[in-house]
């Protein structure tokens, strides 16, 4: 069974420039969130995320809500292996798929078939298994001819096409989705959510950031609010997002 669970998992930034007085001066003048910490060698560091204690399980689907800078993309570059917490634990188990960066295990150079095997590796799968996905990718992503050109041709669109398609054609046990895939058109959101409730039925985890409350509702059950990198919230996603909005004064629509 595919879960995910923190133990006291904080992640900090240090900040090797910190000794220059001005930079202090200014970073302690213009922070008021609590964030900032000192490490053994009197470093300032940035503490994104702090203490989390949380278990994500089998069949969950779980919305991070947050205002930028609360921590949500860095809670989800640890859970996909990208960062490693400062202190604390994270257990996993599961094969990982994340959509953090549509750019991340992309190379630019080479051509979009070329990188269909590049992140297929990058997810673990073995060259020799990836190439049998190759035609249903290249289908589902309905980029034709490009995929004979380089990546860095690509508009943006392009990309988180060819990105999708490579993350999604072998149903993840965990998905960690970032809001990037709003760059996408219409036609092919559609086309993505369509997969993305197929996943849902099979029961996979799934970890959405977003800002969309609409998005975190269709999609999630359970949501968890960040706020300066600490948990400020936890429950049944509507609940989180009504007390939410009416922190922010976010309109519901």
């Amino acid at each position: 069974m595919a879960f995910l669970r923190l133990h006291n998992l904080s992640v900090e930034f240090p900040m090797y420039q910190g000794s220059s007085r001005s930079l202090k001066k200014s970073i302690v003048a213009n922070t008021t969130r609590g964030n900032l910490a000192r490490d053994a060698l009197n470093r300032i560091s940035v503490r994104a995320l702090n203490d989390l204690n949380f278990n994500i399980e089998h069949g969950d689907r779980i919305g991070l809500l947050g205002i930028n800078g609360s921590g949500k993309t860095t809670l989800l570059k640890v859970l996909a292996g990208i960062y490693r917490p400062s202190r604390g634990q994270l257990f996993k188990s599961g094969r990982v798929s994340a959509l953090l960066d549509v750019k991340v295990g992309m190379n630019g150079d080479m051509t979009g078939y070329e990188n269909i095997i590049m992140l297929g590796m990058y997810m673990g799968i073995h060259p020799r298994d990836m190439r049998k996905r190759v035609n249903e990718v290249a289908e589902f992503s309905e980029l034709g001819d490009y995929l004979n050109m380089p990546v860095r041709t690509y508009s943006s669109g392009m990309s988180v096409r060819l990105a999708f398609a490579t993350a999604t054609c072998v149903a993840p046990e965990i998905l960690l989705l970032d809001e990037w895939l709003s760059a996408g058109d219409a036609l092919f959101i559609a086309k993505a959510t369509k997969r993305m409730e197929e996943y849902v039925r099979l029961s996979s985890v799934l970890v959405l950031a977003s800002h969309s409350m609409d998005l975190l509702e269709r999609w999630c059950t359970y949501g968890i609010w960040l706020e300066v990198g600490r948990v400020k919230m936890m429950g049944p996603v509507h609940e989180v997002i009504a007390a939410y909005r009416a922190a922010t004064g976010e309109a519901a629509v």
